[in-house]
């Protein structure tokens, strides 16, 4: 039987077509006027795509190269910063914040759950200087409230500037970061926006340029100042990625296509971004639906993200089984739980260019896994399939947007209305 591989992994995503096309087609030096021309109007897309009025800078790097850039830019040995953890991925805010020989202070919470907003005020510090988080913890499926930190932050008229690694949160969750008060806002470029990694981007408040001008943490490559002073001529300070800035361009193209109208036929990038994020909502909602249709339980039901679902599989099964035999049978690659979460659970991935289709296959292939390995009590062919279809004939795009909080979710009360979110 044919077997086509599928990713459906939080990173790296599978690939957009008209991205692959760009990238073979771009044969052309950095320091040219064409390179300039579609260096300069990616910039442009990225500040729509993000949502800011704020300077955009890419690098050439994975994500991890944004958060070392956000902490040796922002900060000075010896700095107190808070770090808000509840994954391997807040962890990695700690290790960085460390190396750059900052005091670090850290609210954490148990894997598969979010912080409560009490932790986070009463660790917050009059001379916290940055506080650092994620808005979608992919490690455990987990989607923070970054708007009542942002919140916590306004109404203790606080110094600290508010870093947020939404690396998996752009095009999964709805995002405001010059309303809300964000300073550094940081993606990637294998996740929602459907290229190959290397590829890193940053958004920029005033607040955060001004204090890279106090700070004298060592930068030479990360130095984002330069970068910016380099962006303003369409370059970039160094030998940029070029076949990926192309392949990122295409992608955001694509991305404002899906919002074309006759009026607009090149599309609109805002209005196409929310399409994006309300796609993985979506497919995320059937995913959840689905497993727990198929007797397996949530790893995080009180704080689901979209980028990813994290799945307990029953009790004395391995989820490497699950993932294993999706791979070995169907092609399909999903992630098992990392660092200590290995065999507990598996993660199945809905971020950048994923649809109902792949999602509808996933659950069918998922199906036949369950049916081979640990099929529960009353078990048969269908139960996913068809919690998934009827969320999906339940839901529309007017009644999520109607019932979401401003932190994105549909499904409870976030911290922003509910102070105690978060906790037992």
């Amino acid at each position: 039987m044919i077997r086509k591989t599928r990713l459906f992994t939080p990173g790296p995503t599978p690939l957009l077509p008209a991205a692959q096309f760009a990238m073979a087609a771009a044969d052309i030096h950095h320091r040219t006027a064409e390179f300039r021309a579609l260096y300069t109007k990616v910039l442009a897309q990225l500040k729509d795509f993000v949502g800011t009025k704020n300077d955009v800078i890419i690098l050439s790097s994975s994500g991890t190269g944004a958060m070392e850039a956000a902490v040796s830019n922002l900060t000075s040995p010896g700095d107190r910063v808070l770090v808000l953890t509840a994954g391997k991925f807040g962890e990695r805010w700690t290790a960085l914040a460390k190396a750059f020989g900052c005091a670090v202070d850290v609210v954490s919470a148990p894997y598969g759950q979010t912080f409560s907003i009490d932790a986070v005020k009463a660790a917050l510090k009059l001379e916290t200087r940055v506080v650092f988080m994620q808005a979608s913890e992919t490690s455990t499926g987990v989607r923070h409230c970054v708007p009542a930190i942002a919140q916590l932050l306004k109404d203790q008229n606080h110094e600290a500037l508010l870093v947020v690694d939404a690396i998996t949160g752009l095009g999964t969750s709805h995002l405001d970061m010059d309303a809300w008060g964000v300073d550094v806002l940081i993606g990637g470029s294998q996740k929602a926006v459907m290229i190959p990694p290397g590829l890193s981007y940053l958004a920029v408040s005033d607040q955060a340029w001004d204090r890279m001008e106090a700070s004298y943490n060592p930068r030479y490559y990360f130095d984002l100042r330069k970068e910016r002073k380099n962006a303003k001529n369409g370059e970039s300070a160094y030998t940029p990625a070029v076949a990926l800035i192309a392949a990122l361009g295409a992608a955001l193209d694509y991305i404002a296509g899906q919002a074309a109208t006759a009026e607009n036929p090149a599309g609109n990038l805002a209005e196409g971004r929310k399409m994006l994020v309300e796609n993985a909502e979506t497919i995320a909602a059937m995913t959840r639906a689905a497993v727990q249709a198929l007797g397996m339980t949530l790893f995080a039901p009180d704080a689901p993200a979209a980028a990813a679902t994290a799945v307990i599989p029953p009790a004395g099964v391995d989820s490497g089984v699950v993932v294993k035999e999706l791979k070995s049978r169907f092609g399909a690659i999903i992630t098992n739980g990392q660092g200590e979460m290995k065999g507990q659970i598996f993660r199945i991935a809905h971020l950048g260019f994923f649809d109902y289709m792949d999602t509808i296959a996933l659950i069918g292939a998922l199906e036949q896994v369950v049916a081979k390995s640990f099929p529960p009590a009353g078990f048969a062919f269908g139960n996913g399939l068809i919690a998934a279809q009827k969320l999906y004939a339940e839901r529309s795009p007017t009644a999520a947007a109607d019932a979401k909080c401003i932190c994105g979710r549909t499904d409870h009360a976030c911290s922003l209305q509910n102070p105690s979110f978060g906790t037992k």
